[in-house]
């Protein structure tokens, strides 16, 4: 069996390696600023090759990241920011003309134009002058060989609500009112220019200060680090300094529970779990919000259990989402969640501190049913509310669920939604494709997720949600 590939490309490689420096500094309560040239000679070497145009440009990257890295943002919601000096070797979104042009004798693209915004070179290739071009695609449809091409910024293709665009600057830009911070464009930029914020200074502040400092997990973890058992991972995230490690699959029995409830109320819902998804529907389909589940999601019922038992506890969720890292601003969730983790955070976290999940001893976890750690899986919230409708007493409700992930399954199940010709009455919906396994803050390659998750829900010696 081959090896499962850790990390998605060399630019989350590039992103761990900071983070794992960072951290390492951190421990020692040192500022990373100060030791920025020894993070910088780990990340972009003096004597390698540079991985962009110049050594100092791959450094002056290295320190923007380690801005990241602290934690810094610039207002409530931006929890995605570009990079803008590692964000100008994409071409301008639009039509060009590519290497296909033959410098026909015909030139049928520069008739079409009604602009007159192709000029012909000494050869009689077409260019397009892009201070005139109007974007109207009929040199496009005029050409013979195909030769115009309609190209889009990989950022701004993946965006499901048209977020992004180009600055005068030339760098992208975030409508931040659009937003739903889904992280796709993370995912998708091939130079590293789109970012989340890190949390991953202050939870090493927050366990340096001696305060009690929970880790909540997502069930998704199961998936990422192959060949270590998810009682393993949970000891090791211990051995970091945190207080304790909980299953967030705890609080999404009492979602289950919660939507179930909800649902027979109001006879029609989407789900609240994601916060991308909800996001998405604020955003497009605002005529649904009244729909959507006032449900918290597992993240807060875990984290608001713990408070309500510590009320001092300073609570880090771990997961495979960049949009929590909004979620746990938003009113519902600040007052309980202090922070927000990815995978590819705590793995740096681990390195940093020569921790190995591998050699650790398994922490016992059967305090969560096997319908809670699926809601990791696309289908597994609309299951989990299933069993929940059947433990009140209300296995005769008809239940009509449908579960889609990933923008277009979203949007043509709610465009169905908007115009009434939709025949279900509860939607779970998951802005990753296939789900939080596949998150964009995930270790592994999402591609190739491991099929670990039916395994680690059937250990669950808890068989029931109440």
């Amino acid at each position: 069996m081959a090896k499962t590939k850790l990390f998605e490309s060399n630019v989350d490689v590039i992103k761990y390696k900071v983070l794992r420096e960072v951290a390492r500094h951190a421990w020692d309560g040192e500022d990373p600023f100060r030791h920025f040239n020894e993070i910088a000679d780990v990340v972009a070497p003096m004597n390698e090759p540079p991985q962009r145009c110049c050594i100092y440009k791959d450094r002056a990257v290295v320190a923007e990241r380690i801005r990241l890295s602290l934690g810094e943002y610039r207002g409530s919601k931006d929890t995605i920011q570009v990079v803008q000096i590692a964000c100008d070797d994409c071409p301008k979104s639009g039509r060009t003309i590519t290497d296909m042009c033959r410098g026909c004798l015909a030139h049928n693209c520069r008739e079409a134009c009604p602009v007159d915004a192709i000029a012909l070179d000494a050869k009689g290739r077409a260019h397009i002058d892009k201070t005139k071009c109007i974007e109207c695609g009929r040199c496009q449809e005029a050409c013979k060989y195909g030769a115009v091409a309609n190209f889009t910024r990989p950022c701004e293709r993946r965006c499901p609500v048209d977020a992004i665009s180009m600055s005068e600057n030339g760098a992208s830009q975030i409508d931040q009112d659009k937003c739903i911070v889904c992280g796709n464009c993370v995912y998708e930029c091939p130079f590293g220019a789109m970012n989340e914020v890190s949390g991953i200074e202050r939870v090493i502040n927050a366990i340096r200060s001696d305060r009690r400092v929970y880790a909540i997990i997502a069930p998704a973890v199961a998936t990422q680090f192959p060949g270590t058992s998810v009682g393993q991972i949970f000891s090791a995230t211990k051995e970091l300094g945190f207080t304790d490690v909980v299953e967030v699959a705890e609080g999404a029995d009492l979602t289950a529970l919660q939507e179930a409830n909800e649902l027979l109320e109001k006879g029609f819902l989407t789900t609240s779990c994601c916060p991308a998804f909800v996001e998405y529907i604020n955003v497009k389909f605002p005529m649904l919000k009244e729909h959507v589940s006032h449900t918290p999601s597992p993240m807060v019922l875990t984290a608001k259990t713990i408070k309500a038992k510590d009320p001092d506890a300073v609570i880090y969720f771990i997961g495979p989402c960049i949009a929590k890292k909004y979620e746990r601003k938003k009113d519902i969730a600040k007052d309980y969640v202090d922070g927000v983790l990815t995978f590819l955070e705590l793995k740096a976290l681990f390195d940093s501190k020569g921790v190995d999940p591998s050699g650790m001893e398994e922490m016992k976890l059967n305090n969560s049913s096997p319908y809670a750690r699926g809601f990791a899986q696309a289908g597994g919230v609309a299951q989990a509310v299933k069993q929940a409708l059947i433990e009140l007493g209300h296995e005769d409700f008809d239940l009509r669920p449908i579960a889609v992930s990933g923008p277009a399954e979203i949007k043509a199940c709610l465009m169905k939604a908007k115009a009434g010709k939709l025949d279900y009455n509860l939607i779970e919906g998951m802005m990753c494709a296939g789900g939080c396994v596949r998150g964009n803050g995930t270790l592994i390659n999402k591609k190739n997720t491991p099929a670990t998750m039916n395994e680690y829900m059937e250990q669950a010696e808890k068989r029931t949600i109440k």
